[in-house]
């Protein structure tokens, strides 16, 4: 059995709530090492394009270590910051996560979560009052809001306890935040009753428990098979494009369509690509696990 790669800590410092410290490691939860990334490659040469600066005004090109950052005041106005200058303003990497105070997980709304990391002890000292502020925030069933500075730049950030650990999730501060009058129009139409009880049926039709094994990157998977097809020479085909079904206007006739379990919406490129080369998808079995799930459901 192959050993796997040891971890690396994204932070290190000390977990702090009021008198009590102990050592901590911060670490991605999360991983996206695994996507594909393209190079933009010349054809007639095979060789990687070299992306070089240049200048906007006169066209020629500039050494990157002569450049320095600037903020757009107005159109072509900056205001030139030398490295000096921000490093003034940096803000200093105290190496301690101050737990300021515990709210409910349900007081922050979801648009508000950011980036999940878990937090471990990072050594044995300590490890016991670790333990202790994870016992506490558990049996009160409160996460904990603290800050923390990570890439010069100080965080808000959540902490609940996660099986034998605490996941440390960065939060987004209210200004990221847009306001739905941006998007949404408050003048919604009232639904038709009729309508709405078909939709309500179609949803119990389709109800399931949330298995995130189940949804994947279709679009990727298909990528990898046609790197694989091209690394061993074979041919790629393009397929013909998948006829649209009669495109239903009603409203009321879609939603009956729906409900008979009809006029569903016309699988993807990638979707196609994978059936095609014999690469089943879940998302047929899904389906028929919920249309069983709801049929026994009627009969009760």
């Amino acid at each position: 059995m192959a050993k796997q790669k040891a971890m690396r800590p994204t932070w290190e410092g000390h977990l702090r709530l009021s008198l009590v410290t102990c050592p901590v490691a911060l670490y991605t939860a999360t991983e996206r090492g695994a996507d594909i990334h393209f190079n933009l490659i010349n054809p007639k040469t095979n060789n990687r394009i070299r992306m070089q600066t240049v200048d906007a005004g006169t066209g020629q090109p500039v050494d990157r270590a002569d450049l320095v950052k600037g903020f757009a005041v107005s159109k072509n106005k900056y205001v030139l910051l030398e490295k000096e200058e921000l490093d003034a303003v940096r803000l200093e990497s105290t190496r301690i996560l101050d737990i300021e105070e515990f709210v409910d997980a349900s007081e922050i709304d979801r648009i508000y979560w950011d980036e999940p990391y878990y937090l471990a002890p990072s050594g044995k000292t300590g490890i016991e009052a670790y333990s202790v502020i994870r016992a506490a925030m558990e049996k009160q069933k409160k996460v904990a809001l603290g800050r923390v500075v990570m890439h010069q730049r100080e965080r808000i950030c959540a902490l609940e306890p996660r099986d034998k650990g605490i996941l440390l999730t960065t939060l987004r501060t209210h200004d990221e935040i847009r306001t739905t009058s941006q998007v949404f129009d408050r003048s919604l139409p009232k639904p038709d009753t009729r309508m709405l009880q078909i939709a309500e049926k179609i949803i119990e039709q389709q109800d399931a428990r949330f298995n995130p094994s189940r949804f994947k990157d279709r679009y990727e998977d298909a990528l990898r098979e046609l790197i694989a097809k091209k690394k061993k020479g074979q041919p790629v085909v393009s397929e013909a494009p998948e006829e649209d079904e009669e495109k239903v206007v009603d409203l009321m006739e879609a939603l009956k369509r729906s409900l008979k379990g009809g006029g569903g919406p016309s699988r993807d490129k990638a979707d196609r690509y994978l059936e095609a080369r014999g690469r089943k998808t879940a998302k047929p079995k899904a389906k028929k696990a919920r249309r069983k799930t709801a049929s026994r459901k009627r009969a009760a």
